[in-house]
């Protein structure tokens, strides 16, 4: 078995992950970067999930890279596509006009920008990226990892990589488990966190469902029908079993209304959506909008499909066994050809047909074998058991009445901002959809209540169940994997831990990630400005 040794280890390349190696590495560490897939970035790219943010994200509320990101991608669009002159001029340029973000783009897009920004510190050796690797087993000693044996998905060829501190920016927090560090996996008791939304009784196997996403082009006149799913039948009569109940099949146009628990109604008519309707889909996530680029340079807009029946309830991978963990990813899937199939053949039309059989699979686009993302976008992970746990007492609107922001933590190591947006759950929960306000990132939340050398670098730090809705996005969970990256950095050059950072040293760490571009804390006076977009459930 051939052994490596680093600095720091980084297990997961999504969001959290890239933006950890990122921080570590620019702070002149020696950093190796694991990923599972071929490519880096997560919800970005892999899992196919244009950015959910906040309606001021262009002015503040992120952090200088991920900033960087965002500027990149337009960057990108204009070097490289025939924009209009419109578009290309625009101060903000949204590739998709998608009305779920000020960002909708592609995800090979994303991919190459996050390349670019980290292709320096590759090229100097201070950051070592290895692909299609994943996790199989932790070494430690008391409270304290010393290394992590990762298998090539290719070769079958392990390798076991030595390091002072380990990152977890894995999408389901899979090294909590290798390395008996103490966590949480779904709905906490009321009597463990006072949370109104919180069960009477902790619900451990409870968590917010996964969805499979795809691409979608249009091409009126055209046929591009997917073979006919095996599992279609199943999913075409699939009814959530769901408490308040769902209004009908899953496959269909009519859903629960996330915020309000009525029937809602959406719409979807390729190429003939007008506005920032909030009920079509077509727009919805639209990830490129060819009115934006040279006229007949595009045959169609692409649309991203990150809907709520793409939505899989039928089993938690943070509790399943390998073996059945395969088998929902693989009926995930199943259930995500199926909403194709449904689309191209029997979907009601505005017109009073039925289907689309012009939808197009874009498989290049996402770069899934079967013509889906390459990976299920997750959206609730393990969690650490932190020195601190976010509540939902700290961040909703309704229990903190006439304030504008949410609890001031002295230990901030970022900000961010999102509703509690909680999808239906394997346990049988519709929505949970509960105002918030603009919220900090304690530093408490990234420390183990045990082990002294592993942190979280993604949405597996100490939230519950329910603030997790909101601190899962993607400029949040870059923050956390920026600040986790910039903290084992620090704690190695001042041969200091974690811990004592926060007990001692927290203002000469705070200098540092304020010196980095991490804004911790909100302007003064906030207020949403006429024109910002009011961004929809994930």
């Amino acid at each position: 078995m051939r052994e490596l040794n680093t600095d720091i280890l980084i297990v997961g390349g999504g969001v959290g992950g890239c933006a950890a190696a990122l921080a570590a590495a620019e702070a002149g560490c020696r950093v190796i970067l694991t990923e599972e897939t071929d490519w880096l970035g997560g919800q970005l790219t892999t899992q196919a999930v244009p950015p959910d943010e906040h309606g001021w994200i262009e002015r503040f509320g992120c952090t200088a890279t991920y900033r960087r990101f965002r500027e990149g991608v337009r960057a990108f669009y204009r070097r490289n596509y025939p924009l209009t002159d419109a578009a290309r001029n625009g101060q903000f340029l949204n590739p998709g006009n998608g009305w779920v973000s000020p960002l909708c783009h592609e995800p090979r897009v994303a991919l190459a920008v996050l390349e670019e920004m980290l292709a320096p510190l590759v090229s100097n050796e201070r950051l070592t990226i290895l692909r299609a690797c994943k996790p199989i087993a932790a070494h430690t000693d008391g409270d304290v990892v010393r290394a992590v044996t990762v298998r090539d998905l290719r070769s079958g060829d392990e390798l076991t990589i030595s390091a002072r501190y380990v990152l977890d920016a894995t999408e389901l927090g899979d090294l909590l488990p290798l390395t008996g560090t103490e966590f949480v996996t779904g709905f906490e008791s009321q009597s463990q966190t006072g949370e109104p939304s919180a069960p009477s009784e902790a619900q451990p196997d409870n968590v917010q469902a996964f969805s499979v996403c795809f691409a979608l082009s249009y091409h009126e006149g055209e046929t591009h029908l997917i073979e006919r799913p095996a599992r279609y039948d199943f999913w075409r009569a699939f009814v959530p079993a769901l408490e308040p109940a769902w209004p009908g099949p899953l496959l269909s146009w009519t859903i629960t209304h996330p915020r309000l628990m009525t029937p809602l109604h959406y719409h979807f008519y390729p190429h003939q959506e007008s506005g920032k309707a909030f009920t079509g889909l077509w727009s919805y996530r639209r990830i490129l909008d060819r009115n934006q680029f040279t006229p007949g340079f595009f045959a169609s807009d692409i649309c991203l499909v990150n809907w709520p029946q793409t939505d899989y309830l039928l089993g938690d991978l943070c509790q399943d066994t390998d073996e059945d963990r395969a088998r929902h990813l693989a009926e995930a899937r199943q259930q995500s050809l199926s909403l194709v199939y449904w689309l191209q053949t029997e979907a009601p039309r505005p017109d009073g047909g039925v289907g689309w059989p012009g939808l197009r699979l874009r498989g290049d686009i996402t770069g899934g074998a079967d013509g889906l993302a390459k990976a299920a976008y997750i959206r609730e992970s393990r969690r650490i058991q932190a020195e601190f746990t976010i509540v939902e007492q700290h961040v909703a609107e309704a229990l903190r009445p006439g304030e504008v922001y949410a609890e001031a933590y002295a230990d901030s190591i970022g900000v961010g901002y999102y509703r509690i947006d909680l999808h239906p759950s394997t346990g049988g929960n519709n929505y949970i959809d509960v105002g918030s306000l603009p919220f900090q990132i304690p530093l408490g939340a990234l420390l183990p209540v045990r082990v002294e050398n592993l942190l979280p670098a993604c949405k597996n730090i100490g939230t519950t169940h329910i603030t997790n809705g909101c601190y899962r996005l993607h400029p949040v969970e870059w923050n956390i994997g920026e600040a986790a990256g910039a903290l084992a950095a620090f704690c190695l050059a001042q041969n200091t831990s974690p811990r004592q950072v926060r007990k001692q040293h927290l203002a000469d760490f705070q200098r540092l990630l304020q010196a980095r571009g991490v804004e911790l804390a909100w302007p003064s006076g906030l207020v949403l400005a006429e024109g910002d977009p009011h961004i929809h459930a994930h």
